[in-house]
């Protein structure tokens, strides 16, 4: 037996020790990583910071161990009330029964985690999953080697193993740890990978929640406000450096609008990140394989038509993996910048003559995780609403549907499958498990064998009722 087999079974033994937990014990669960959390902040961020080369800790803190934490207050607030039985009303031709609804924690939950929020994306859906009752293995990623080592210590002294475990390694720990027959298992990364995590697990039948990404784009339509448009576009792509599974992919606007946007976005750039060459505000690129992947997707998409227009004087400076922002026009569908996810500072513009043509180009292409739209009108949003798919939406604004707990967060097609977050989180993670319970006096016999005269009443009856 492996070592993930091992941790495996000590996890399904400590379950079905205690397979449906009080609330009282899955809320000190919640507190012990609520303090775990609180009393390493500094320590976090230095981790992570480390990891990409420059991580501002003010950004570790906005956008990992802040939503963490609010997070767990939001469950720790709402937990009791979710795994309460929910009564529901039995068909009328079935009464007096009655029917209801149980909350059951599946068991034991896998957890891959990502390198771009190594926190954030560990601790979201673990707070999910120890609400609804389970235990919890982590697959952390080998690419934030110093953070996977800190959590991994962290979560042992405030764990015990047959709670929460974490499992560090390379590429074939983690081809292994989906391969293990979970009652669910979470994946966040690209959605080549998502592939083989989805084929790994199927060998188990095990449940899937896939939270990948794609080209997720921007539409500005024509009654935007450009300057608010430009700041809030150039927020969502720049936090992180881009490396966001959310981040706005590329831009639609209006083509006699392209000239005021460029300036727009120049101008928020500058507001943003002044002196962005000596900035530490301004994340660096995670690894070097990342940052070489960008530069050529830069280069080629110069080399094939499109034109680079630079968003400050910062020049690209590898040692420090510093790649500063710009805009790409010009471009085309078939350059490799719009055929797949860029996931860094590179934004292209598309231009369009009407509004329906900008959603047909969103619409005809792979769902996105996220669509951001920019718009005064009404009835122009409601219209982009309806005509278009995607894992979710911010209006006038970028990223924020992630951060409301009332808001499941998930794919849909190629982007993945099932979410969480909140309620949603704590359902995916539940066997919401029906139960009819029978009244002394009914009716049931009367559905019994041998069918003759009495029977064909009865059926008539349900068959003219429905």
């Amino acid at each position: 037996m492996s070592d993930l087999d091992t941790i495996l079974q000590r996890m399904r033994d400590a379950h079905a020790r205690d397979p449906l937990p009080e609330w009282h014990v899955r809320a000190q669960r919640l507190r012990r990583l609520e303090t775990m959390l609180h009393g390493r902040r500094e320590d976090i961020a230095a981790a992570i910071h480390a990891d990409f080369g420059n991580r501002p800790a003010e950004e570790t803190e906005l956008l990992e161990i802040f939503p963490s934490l609010s997070a767990l207050r939001h469950a720790l607030r709402h937990g009791r009330r979710w795994m309460r039985p929910r009564r529901r009303f039995a068909d009328l031709l079935f009464l007096p029964a009655r029917t209801e609804l149980h909350p059951q924690p599946l068991g034991v939950v896998g957890i891959i985690v990502p390198w771009n929020y190594p926190l954030y994306l560990a601790v979201g859906p673990l707070v999910d999953a120890l609400a609804a009752g389970n235990r919890v293995m982590l697959k952390m990623s080998e690419f934030t080697p110093r953070f996977s080592a800190l959590f991994a210590e962290l979560v042992g002294r405030h764990f015990a193993p047959g709670e929460v475990s974490v499992v560090n390694g390379d590429a074939a720990v983690g081809q292994a740890f989906a391969a293990l027959p979970f009652d669910h298992l979470l994946f966040t990364g690209s959605t080549a990978v998502g592939h083989h995590v989805m084929r790994a697990a199927s060998a188990n039948l095990t449940p899937v929640t896939l939270e990948l990404g794609g080209k997720s784009p921007a539409i500005v339509g024509p009654g935007a406000r450009m300057p608010h448009a430009a700041e809030r576009i150039l927020f969502g792509k720049l936090v992180n450096a881009g490396q966001t599974c959310i981040a706005p992919d590329y831009v639609l606007l209006p083509r006699a609008r392209m000239a005021e946007f460029v300036a727009a976005a120049r101008a928020a750039v500058a507001r943003l990140y002044p002196d962005l060459a000596r900035n530490p505000q301004y994340a660096s690129i995670a690894t070097e394989r990342h940052y070489a992947r960008l530069s050529a997707l830069r280069d080629d998409a110069q080399a094939a038509g499109a034109s680079i227009e630079s968003l400050g004087d910062a020049a690209p400076d590898a040692s420090r993996r510093l790649l500063p922002p710009v805009l790409l026009t010009n471009v085309r569908d078939d350059m490799t910048v719009m055929q797949e996810e860029i996931f860094g500072p590179l934004l292209p513009l598309l231009p369009y003559d009407t509004l329906d043509e900008a959603i047909a180009y969103v619409d005809t292409r792979a769902h996105p995780l996220a669509l951001y739209l920019f718009e005064t009108d009404p009835s122009l949003i409601d219209r982009v609403l309806a005509r278009t798919h995607a894992g979710g939406v911010t209006v006038n604004d970028t990223l924020y549907h992630i951060a409301q707990h009332g808001l499941p967060f998930g794919g849909v097609g190629a982007s993945g499958m099932g979410g969480y977050h909140g309620e949603a989180g704590f359902r995916t993670f539940s066997h919401i498990k029906p139960v009819f319970r029978q009244a002394r006096w009914n009716s049931a016999g009367l559905l019994n064998p041998p069918y003759r005269t009495r029977f064909r009443r009865m059926l008539d009856l349900l068959l003219k009722r429905g």
